[in-house]
């Protein structure tokens, strides 16, 4: 592939099958996100090895409230995403140089921001999902320790994200996968070693993603030299595209952890027992569809290429690669964890409520992920191609509409089990819809002028399946 300014590749994702770009570049964004998850999973199997559920349960409540300040940088490293896949597939490297720094100041200030309030207010965010007593005590303890690395949360996803953007699939995995290792050393080292308990856990993470942002910015800078100075000019000319995808990124990331809080609240009322089971099921979720994850910003960077590139038939071509991708990872992960079910409880000693719900996600809520990833897919689509308020629209009606609405009528049915059904319908009823949005909109991206940067065929055709030809032929040569 053809690159400039000292290595930064354009538009990777132009030319090829658009099912392999799909393929690879998710599965290796899975490898490392679900190394990371794998990480987060083997934390929480630490702490509970401590033998006291009330632990377990506290580190639990942390993460409900850690989701809503990590959804943020999610939602800023899709602006990100968005906008430097776009300038990279119409070859405008300068203009993606600086966007990504720009992005990563914007990211970081506001993330420093978020921490401050995060701290401030810790306590009473978590006595609004009951987490009182010893197990609110140990999430108070553990937020206080872990909020203030949130900026170098924002940084490793947005240089990852960078990465991404370029179809370096590889590095941007390692952002993630080097962070989990140097979490896989020191959680046990920090917990048992030197006997620190919970707050052992809480310390791994903040050094873990000090170490995971600084690899990003090392593969950005030195590998790609795809990072410009810092300069106020750019966060200021960059700053309103990127908040037009950024504030409903954010906005759309939100509702995901907003829906988790309600669902946590809810299973509170069955005692610390659930919530641990609750505690466990989130990390499995991650763990398990780390593929679902990836995919989501793996087709944001080839359809953004596409779209930048002027190319709308592969735009179609990547959504429907990225269905069909998605339901076929769901239905494979799903069986797996029908299998290892009975192993899961026994490995993490759940007795009771909290046993029940970790068997009600094995056996039906995992099934129902598949329409979570379809919405992924969706607003993949919606972020990338200028309709960021679709994803918006589609999860808050899920997590602020769906879920409260099923908690009155089915939540109390099937006791702390109905929490994973209630979870499970509601993406069934919003995912589905969601598609079918996406699919239509990503079909219809028809362009009047030629592909950004590439030379017409005198006499010949100019359609997007030309230009790809014509670019392919380029990169023999170079």
């Amino acid at each position: 592939m053809a690159e400039a300014n000292g290595g930064a590749p354009a538009g990777r994702f132009t030319t090829g099958s658009t099912m392999r770009h799909v393929a690879v570049m998710t599965l290796t964004g899975s490898l490392g996100l679900s190394f990371m998850f794998l990480i987060d999973f083997a934390t929480l199997f630490y702490v509970s090895l401590l033998g006291n559920e009330t632990l377990t349960a506290g580190v639990g409540f942390a993460w409900a409230v850690q989701f809503f300040t990590i959804s943020a940088g999610i939602g800023l490293s899709i602006a990100a995403l968005a906008l430097v896949s776009r300038a990279l597939g119409a070859r405008q490297i300068d203009q993606a140089r600086r966007m990504a720094t720009a992005s990563i100041c914007i990211t970081v200030v506001l993330l420093v921001t978020i921490a401050v309030a995060v701290l401030i207010f810790r306590r009473d965010i978590l006595n609004l999902i009951d987490a009182t007593g010893p197990s609110g005590d140990i999430a108070d303890r553990f937020l206080l320790i872990s909020v203030p690395s949130l900026p170098f949360v924002g940084l490793g996803m947005i240089t990852s994200t960078v990465l991404r953007a370029t179809g370096d699939a590889k590095r941007s995995m390692y952002v993630t996968m080097i962070g989990g290792l140097a979490a896989m050393v020191l959680d046990p080292l920090l917990i048992f070693a030197m006997e620190l308990g919970v707050d052992g856990a809480a310390y791994a993470i903040v050094l873990s993603r000090i170490i995971s942002s600084s690899c990003g910015l090392y593969f950005c800078i030195k590998i790609h030299n795809l990072l410009a100075p810092p300069s106020l000019k750019d966060i200021a000319d960059f700053a309103r595209p990127y908040a037009a995808i950024a504030l409903p990124g954010i906005a759309t990331q939100l509702s995901t952890p907003f829906g988790n809080f309600l669902l946590t609240r809810a299973i509170a009322d069955y005692g610390d027992s659930a919530v641990a089971g609750w505690a466990v099921t989130s990390r499995l979720t991650v763990l398990a569809f780390g593929g679902i994850f990836a995919l989501s910003g793996a087709i944001g960077g080839i359809i953004g290429q596409n779209y930048g590139a002027k190319l709308g038939d592969r735009v179609g071509q990547a959504y429907r690669d990225s269905m069909i991708f998605a339901v076929g990872y769901v239905v494979v992960m799903w069986a797996l964890l029908i299998i290892a079910a009975p192993y899961i409880v026994y490995g993490f000693g759940a007795t009771g409520e909290g046993a029940d719900v970790m068997l009600a996600f094995c056996y039906i809520g995992a099934g129902g992920f598949m329409f979570n990833g379809l919405l992924f897919v969706a607003n993949a689509a919606f972020n990338n191609l200028n309709h960021p308020l679709w994803s918006t629209g589609f999860n808050w009606t899920r997590d602020a509409i769906a879920i409260p609405l099923l908690l009155v009528v089915i939540g109390t049915s099937f006791a702390a089990p109905g929490i994973v059904y209630v979870q499970t319908i509601a993406a069934v009823l919003v995912g589905s819809v969601a598609v079918v949005f996406g699919w239509r909109l990503a079909n219809s991206i028809t362009f009047d002028s030629k592909p950004t940067g590439w030379k017409p065929v005198p006499g010949g055709p100019t359609s997007a399946r030309a230009a790809t030809a014509i670019l392919q032929n380029e990169e023999r040569r170079d």
